[in-house]
């Protein structure tokens, strides 16, 4: 056999996992970096690329979903990436994929329109057998040509009443009744609130599962203590700000997320404000940077494996049934749990 051919034989071999082995990473690693997904560290970056270059190794996906007749590829479409929650999602999407036999094409929109047209068209190209919409309630567009294509869809908390849908349900209130329980048993009664972006569902679930739980302990509700957030370390730190120059300040603060906690924390230290002796702070998420801050954040977990893996399992689920078990007018409902983590943000009351 001719060496040209030879060699033409043995580059038709090479898969994902060559490519792992000889830039010695992951094979999520070498996923990642094919996606041009932001967040691969650099240095494996470089050597993912040159090992491909080495190898000339060029995934023929297209060929491959025409042969047989599936494309192997879920869609994921985040409102952001800059908030460490959903890196950390991803990562968890991508792992449960990968060991499904899947590859993932991430998009993350900003909120802007326009950029979600642009995914749902790659979508659509590479024939995807399942998006998730990672968006938390962010009204979105474009959904429906998805829907038209008979293409499975994932949302978290509620989403349009299209066919093969499933929805996260995210229990909220647990976790957050937890947090109240939790800040009375230290004897706080003057608790604060810094919800997220009205117009995000989850922002308004978790924000009235606040004021649920502040019914239910029999505990005030002061409007002045109830300020409107973002998400955003700017917006945690505005909102102390806020909370801190009233004549008589919270002695405890419920933030929607942990973003918003650890810019309260900053501008509680800015004032000479010490938590948790003068303020106990809770946030929500428990985003890996939770554990690392000063002090340590008490946190509402909501675990990014469970969501990873309850939505990777649906689409597997639509994706791989066969047509005579769907029903595409019921949507599924799968339960996400939230649970209190106790650290060192919060402690006793020291006002009466």
């Amino acid at each position: 056999m001719p060496k040209r051919v030879r060699a033409e034989s043995k580059e038709k071999k090479l898969d994902i996992r060559d490519v792992a082995r000889s830039a010695k990473v992951s094979v999520a690693t070498v996923s990642r970096t094919m996606n041009l997904v932001p967040t691969v560290d650099e240095k494996l970056s470089r050597r993912v690329w040159q090992a491909i270059e080495e190898l000339n190794f060029y995934p023929n996906t297209q060929a491959r979903a025409l042969k047989s007749g599936r494309s192997r590829i879920f869609g994921l479409i985040l409102s952001e990436i800059t908030n460490p929650f959903f890196p950390e999602l991803v990562q968890g999407f991508e792992e449960s994929a990968i060991k499904d036999g899947y590859e993932i094409l991430i998009t993350s929109i900003s909120h802007d329109h326009s950029r979600m047209e642009l995914a749902v068209r790659r979508m659509l190209e590479r024939k995807v057998e399942g998006v998730a919409v990672m968006t938390f309630g962010v009204e979105l567009p474009y959904l429906d040509r998805l829907a038209a294509a008979d293409i499975p869809l994932v949302f978290v908390d509620d989403g349009p009443p299209v066919p093969r849908r499933t929805i996260l349900q995210v229990d909220y209130a647990t976790g957050i009744r937890q947090g109240v329980q939790h800040l009375a048993a230290l004897g706080h009664q003057r608790i604060a609130c810094i919800s997220g972006p009205p117009q995000q569902l989850s922002s308004r679930l978790r924000y009235d599962a606040f004021l649920e739980s502040m019914r239910e302990m029999d505990l005030p509700i002061e409007p002045e203590l109830l300020v409107k957030g973002d998400h955003t370390l700017q917006g945690g730190a505005a909102g102390a700000r806020r909370l801190l120059s009233l004549q008589q300040p919270p002695t405890a603060v419920m933030c929607s997320n942990d973003l918003t906690a650890i810019g309260l924390l900053r501008a509680a230290s800015q004032a000479h404000v010490s938590v948790p002796r003068d303020l106990s702070v809770i946030g929500f998420d428990d985003i890996h940077l939770a554990d690392f801050v000063s002090p340590p954040l008490t946190t509402v977990r909501m675990s990014r494996a469970a969501l990873a893996e309850a939505a990777v399992g649906a689409l597997r689920s639509h994706a791989e049934a066969s047509p005579d078990r769907i029903a595409p007018e019921n949507a599924r409902f799968v339960s996400i749990p939230t649970l209190l983590t106790v650290r060192r943000s919060t402690g006793l009351c020291a006002w009466p």
